[in-house]
């Protein structure tokens, strides 16, 4: 990796992981409520595994600068057609979020992650205006990407 390089994987936090399975165990036992049979165990082998499986998908969100390109998740850019990175801090975030975010935008932010950055595209044969991307270090972020972009 170089220098310039940056990667981060935008895992949830342990409590979420312990909230989700409250959640998920909380409600097989309403679904099993004292019943004998199938309803007695189904509730627990469906529910637990796939609330199992989608805390890991919400929290396997990869965002790299690396060969040129800024990788999120599946989607990637190269950095010839990226402009300015604007580190957002939580504040921020909410701000190009809200009311007033162009509806093309690329947005990839999870809400268990403070800051993001505002990475702005000029792509003549692509209408997105800009990216937000959720970081929890995004002056770093910010940072790699200014420095391996083109200039």
């Amino acid at each position: 990796m170089a220098t310039d390089d940056y990667a981060e994987r935008l895992r949830l936090p342990w409590w979420l992981w312990l909230c989700g399975l409250a959640v998920a165990t909380l409600l097989a036992v309403e679904l099993w409520m004292g019943a004998g049979g199938v309803r007695a165990w189904l509730p627990f082998v469906v529910l637990i595994p796939l609330t199992l499986a989608g805390l890991w998908r919400a929290g396997r969100i990869r965002v790299a600068v690396d060969g040129g390109e800024l990788r999120v998740d599946d989607a990637h850019i190269p950095l010839r057609f990226v402009t300015d990175a604007v580190p957002l801090d939580a504040a921020g975030k909410r701000e190009v979020l809200g009311v007033g975010s162009h509806e093309l935008a690329f947005v990839v932010q999870r809400p268990w992650v403070p800051g993001a950055v505002q990475v702005v595209i000029d792509d003549p044969a692509d209408p997105t205006p800009y990216w937000v991307v959720s970081s929890r270090d995004p002056v770093r972020l910010a940072a790699a990407i200014s420095a391996t972009r083109p200039q």
